[in-house]
């Protein structure tokens, strides 16, 4: 196929679930234009060749991976546990979750070796068999397709492997983590063959290019402050910028403008130590875009 083929690729997304609202806001945050009803399946963008495949998370990674769509967000506890031969393009900062093991709070167990010969409930067979297996740990697992955290409740099991967000639901259900098996996010992947195709790279990298801008602003807030030009190496030193930060004259020649980024999460801790060097009048602004 050529770069100049009508090829419209396809992306394929959760129709419903903890990843949809955060897809659906970068999917618009990027330019994208498109109608999301729930009951539609597939839905096309006005203004870029792609086309949004809505359907459960279980099922993108083989879409991605049998090449029925060209890409996917899904999380990658999903990927891990379809062991799914797909090509990670970029992590997209939500949909966080760890796949923990946990256990009745009044259990005595306080690592997983201690679970051999037990039962094991999860709807995670494979992510859980790879994990224990590395341990050397034999178990007996029972797969439950939901619910799994009553399990030890109801004497199914004597411990559980489940994904949680904030561990709410374990406390909720008397149950405490003694291990985790991994750490997930939503992630966009592609299929390899289709990244091969150089029609499908151009566009593909072209999304990449906006959605790339798009989650390296959301890091960053935009500052501009005044500071005495005694103090500019000491202000360098704090918030060198991307590169450098940007210097202007001011009226008084003892005093400049100083404009730069600094990362959000280490915000509050800059700023003081800002002030702490002499600037004062700090404005600050969120970053739309921001193309590295």
């Amino acid at each position: 196929m050529q770069v100049g083929d009508a090829r419209r690729i396809k992306l394929a997304v959760q129709r419903q679930g903890r990843l949809t609202q955060g897809t659906s806001s970068l999917l618009r945050a990027i330019g994208l234009k498109f109608e999301d009803y729930q009951q539609r399946l597939l839905t096309p963008c006005r203004n870029f060749p792609l086309d949004i495949l809505f359907g459960r998370d279980d099922d993108i990674p083989e879409y991605v991976a049998d090449g029925t769509v060209d890409l996917g967000v899904v999380g990658q506890n999903i990927i891990a546990e379809k062991d799914a031969r797909v090509q990670e393009l970029a992590s997209l900062g939500f949909g966080y979750c760890s796949l923990v093991v946990a256990v009745p709070k009044d259990s005595g167990v306080q690592h997983p070796s201690e679970l051999n010969g037990r039962r094991v409930a999860t709807s995670y067979p494979h992510s859980s068999r790879t994990y224990f297996e590395s341990l050397g740990v034999e178990v007996e697992l029972v797969q439950l397709s939901g619910s799994v955290e009553v399990a030890p409740s109801l004497g199914i099991a004597s411990a559980i492997v489940d994904i949680t967000a904030t561990g709410s639901t374990l406390v909720l259900n008397d149950l405490r983590q003694i291990a985790t098996v991994l750490e997930s996010q939503a992630v966009l992947v592609a299929n390899p063959q289709s990244m091969e195709q150089p029609g499908v790279r151009q566009d593909v990298e072209r999304l990449l290019t906006r959605l790339n801008s798009t989650l390296a602003a959301s890091r960053y807030k935009y500052i501009m402050m005044n500071a005495p030009r005694a103090a500019l190496p000491k202000i360098t030193s704090i918030t060198p910028g991307l590169k450098a930060p940007t210097v202007v004259p001011l009226a008084d020649p003892e005093w400049v403008a100083v404009h730069t980024v600094i990362l959000d999460e280490e915000f509050w801790e800059i700023i003081e130590k800002l002030r702490e060097a002499g600037a004062s009048q700090i404005l600050v602004n969120p970053i739309e875009k921001l193309v590295l």
